[in-house]
């Protein structure tokens, strides 16, 4: 199992934020977030969005360290990168909550 995560230099609700994915599964990606106590609404479209607080938890349970490029790049190559609005609509989609 490798997960991969990049810095937190993400900005957002007066954080910083990093990003967790997988370049084999959302099975595998999940199942690592929730050994670490991740809630699932941190889930989005393909990663997990950690605080800065949580990524050396993250490393120390085995996720390795990448570029904000490199975690891209990881999910282009597994054909895991789901881009904002692009599945909408598509068979199996998850409809959007309110």
């Amino acid at each position: 199992m490798t997960l991969y995560i990049d810095p937190p230099t993400w900005p957002g609700h007066g954080r910083l934020w990093s990003h967790l994915v997988s370049d084999v599964s959302y099975a595998e990606l999940h199942a690592f977030a929730e050994s670490l106590g991740v809630p699932r609404r941190a889930f989005e479209r393909d990663h997990y969005d950690l605080p800065a607080h949580r990524y050396t938890d993250a490393v120390s349970a085995g996720a390795l360290e990448v570029s904000s490029r490199e975690v891209v790049r990881l999910l282009h190559g597994a054909g895991l990168r789901r881009r904002k609005g692009a599945f909408r609509g598509a068979p199996g989609a998850q409809p959007r909550s309110s």
